[in-house]
């Protein structure tokens, strides 16, 4: 055994704390990447929000079908088009032993809707808060909102009022500016699990709720979650039994983990697309060789650069058909209403995408940084790389900037990007949680906060604008369809794919997979070897 080697793997064997097959109960799982922080309502970033959900509750959530269920709140009643009213449940703790009440629901909405919160798109898409008692609480709009309980449904968490004040945390942090707190790294919440301890990017433990109101359908009783960035490394620490659990196999492995004795693959689509992003807002690009102007505004370019995506290589040879190629812009089809047009992708073809480099005045293409995250999505990385290869036969060429997604977000949200890769998704398929936050012109309260190629399309903007309050299903769906369309005729992102979502487990644990990409723990069985 070579140096280096050994000490991987005592650094891998001291970081997960590997137990005996006696402690069952433990559930030991990876990830290629971390948390980026436990304060709640600071990054909306999906193993992020995952993980503070096994510690912070919202007053609804999501079942195993993803449909939408009771949790701090019992029941709820629109009682006219602007005011929704919840009941809270009763005799709920935070860890710290202090009563949940109305006052920490209005006091958590009120701080996901803070500038800092990258949450605030969806905390202000709920209205006011007003407690009316102390377990009734009602959200008055300024317009209707027609998903109104999927917005609801958001990781819109609930914190202790008097934790936060007593910590001085009433704020989130300011992560792009690499602010930290005493929610950085603790938590209080009501949910199933409680934060034992956190060493971010090596190691985070929770152990279970003993006072939590509601009923665990598994047996997990403790949660070590490590980070491990290296594909081979995750893939031999589940085979060799050190951990239980893997959330995001390498789609090259997935094969060979099913003939795997003592191992099992499940996988299903997840509701994501992956997309590359270009801005269109600087006259210069920031990171690029073309001087005084930017090639990113001219749709020429755009489109070029579409057609000369080979997305059926990238699904077979890179994806190993773990994939659902897709010229749409929502996570799901759903979200289009499966409309085949806002479906279709721009072909492959290669001789167009010249001829439309050289009339954009680009023959002789140029140079550009494409930022890229490395322990994000499926083959993040590798995924830039392939298209810096196939960008090259247009003479365009690709500086491929692979990074942590920690690094990587922080870097988007401060716009220092030319070109980036971004995955959007999560439970809710309609269209709105895309159109807002991300294809909108940047705005107040969160309206295209993900926008970081900062485009501006006025007339896709009106129609988005519009379909977020129209009240009737027809003429809704038809703003919603016009939008995207409008949105995809300007090329404003190069869609790539929907994601299929693989996780790997030992025989022994027996886990449900949900189409969110959304790991539950409180629904982990974990059945004894002895």
């Amino acid at each position: 055994m070579t140096k280096q080697a050994w000490l991987t793997q005592w650094l891998l064997a001291a970081a997960l704390s590997i137990p005996t097959l006696g402690q069952a109960q433990t559930l030991r799982w990876a990830s290629q990447g971390d948390p980026q922080t436990m304060d709640p309502h600071s990054q909306n970033e999906s193993m992020t929000n995952m993980m503070n959900g096994q510690v912070y509750e919202g007053l609804i959530a999501r079942d195993k079908k993803l449909g939408i269920v009771p949790a701090l709140a019992t029941e709820w009643q629109q009682v006219s088009p602007l005011v929704w009213r919840f009941k809270l449940r009763p005799n709920v703790r935070f860890r710290d032993g202090s009563p949940f009440s109305a006052d920490d629901v209005v006091y958590s909405i009120q701080r996901g809707q803070a500038p800092t919160s990258q949450l605030n798109n969806y905390a202000n898409a709920v209205g006011t808060p007003k407690k009316i008692d102390d377990l009734t609480v009602e959200f008055h709009l300024q317009a209707v909102n027609p998903i109104f309980m999927e917005h609801m449904s958001l990781p819109l968490w609930i914190m202790s009022k008097s934790w936060s004040e007593k910590h001085k945390v009433t704020k989130p942090l300011d992560f792009k500016n690499k602010e930290e707190t005493y929610a950085s790294m603790n938590a209080n919440g009501t949910g199933p699990y409680m934060l034992v301890s956190r060493a971010p990017g090596i190691k985070t433990v929770y152990k279970r709720n003993p006072n939590w109101w509601g009923k665990h359908e598994g047996n997990v009783q403790e949660i070590v979650y490590t980070q491990i960035s290296n594909d081979a490394t995750r893939l031999a620490a589940l085979v060799s039994g050190e951990i239980d659990f893997v959330l995001d196999p390498a789609p090259r492995d997935v094969a060979r983990l099913r003939n795997t004795p003592g191992v099992k693959v499940i996988d299903g689509p997840e509701n994501r697309i992956i997309f590359i992003g270009m801005d269109q807002h600087r006259d210069e690009l920031l990171h690029g060789s073309v001087k005084g102007k930017n090639p990113f505004k001219d749709i020429r370019v755009r489109k070029a650069l579409y057609h000369a995506i080979d997305i059926e290589t990238m699904k077979s040879k890179l994806m190993n058909d773990q994939s659902f190629p897709t010229g749409g812009l929502t996570p799901s089809p759903l979200g289009a209403y499966n409309d085949p047009e806002i479906e279709k992708r721009l072909p492959f073809d290669l001789a167009l995408a010249r001829k439309l480099m050289a009339e954009a005045g680009y023959a002789d293409g140029f140079d550009v940084t494409l930022d890229c995250p490395n322990n994000r999505y499926i083959n993040d990385e590798e995924i830039c790389i392939a298209l810096a290869g196939m960008w090259a036969q247009l003479k365009v060429k690709v500086k491929v900037n692979g990074m942590p997604r920690a690094t990587y977000f922080p870097r988007l949200e401060k716009h220092d990007s030319s070109m980036y890769m971004l995955g959007w998704g999560g439970a809710v398929t309609d269209a709105e949680t895309t159109l807002t936050p991300v294809l909108r012109n940047p705005g107040e309260k969160g309206i295209g906060f993900y926008n970081y190629g900062r485009w501006k399309n006025d007339k896709a903007d009106a129609m988005a604008a519009q379909s977020s309050t129209e009240a009737d299903p027809k003429k809704r769906e038809e703003l919603v369809k016009a939008a995207l369309k409008e949105y995809k005729e300007n090329v404003h992102v190069l869609p790539l794919h929907r994601q299929v979502i693989p996780w790997a487990a030992r025989q022994n644990v027996n886990v449900v997979h949900r189409a969110d990409n959304w790991f539950e723990v409180q629904w982990v069985t974990i059945k004894s070897l002895q």
